[in-house]
């Protein structure tokens, strides 16, 4: 499956959710589905009552959609989920919270995920010290994720300080050092820390039989 090159909102306005996939924008009151709650396309009149299955669709497209991933990609982080000790639904979620663009969203060095991944892409960042340009790569407690030294003067940095990037709590699982542009993986996320925009059980009974 490729890779989904259209208009961000739509893809908020047909899951019915914000995704979160221009930063600040959808915070606001120019927030498209806060003007347009209906799905793209004409609009029918009456629309028939949702079935099981169009609902655990849904809650799995959300989910794949708020992480930018294709469904093959997504199909394999499942499997992977299943393979680990405990619930599949929370480890699912915190194999995506791994990723290394969810890091450094969730750490204030990019403003929406779909940011973090074009800078991750473009080689912007160091993780212990290396290069590392996949967006899917998997962090692990201790790793070090920072913005190069050659990058740092560059215009999106810089007003990232003079902004008033702020340190994360102290319980996190992620530290920041706003002045140095650096994160830290202190541990794993806990089930309270991740991602709550979506029911992973829903994902889970979804690809129950086809897995």
């Amino acid at each position: 499956m490729g890779r989904y090159l259209g208009a961000k909102c739509k893809s908020c306005r047909r899951a019915g959710a914000k995704l979160y996939l221009k930063g600040e924008r959808c915070l606001g009151d120019r927030c498209t589905l806060e003007l347009r709650n209906f799905p793209p396309g004409p609009r029918r009149r009456r629309r028939g009552k949702t079935t099981d299955y169009g609902i655990h669709l849904r809650e799995k497209q959300v989910m794949r959609r708020m992480f930018g991933i294709g469904e093959r990609q997504f199909r394999n982080y499942f499997v992977h989920a299943k393979r680990i000790p405990g619930v599949t639904g929370e480890e699912l979620v915190r194999l995506l919270e791994r990723r290394l663009d969810n890091v450094v969203f969730r750490s204030g060095l990019a403003d929406s995920r779909t940011q973090a991944k074009q800078l991750v892409s473009h080689r912007h960042f160091w993780v212990n010290g290396r290069v590392v340009d996949r967006p899917s790569f998997l962090v692990h407690p201790g790793d070090v994720v920072e913005v190069k030294s050659e990058r740092r003067n560059r215009p999106y940095y810089r007003n990232l300080k003079e902004r008033g990037l702020d340190a994360l709590p102290a319980d996190f699982w992620i530290s920041l050092d706003p002045e140095q542009l650096r994160a830290e993986v202190k541990r794993l996320p806990n089930a309270d820390e991740m991602e709550e925009n979506f029911q992973h059980l829903l994902v889970v009974e979804y690809y129950s039989n086809r897995v």
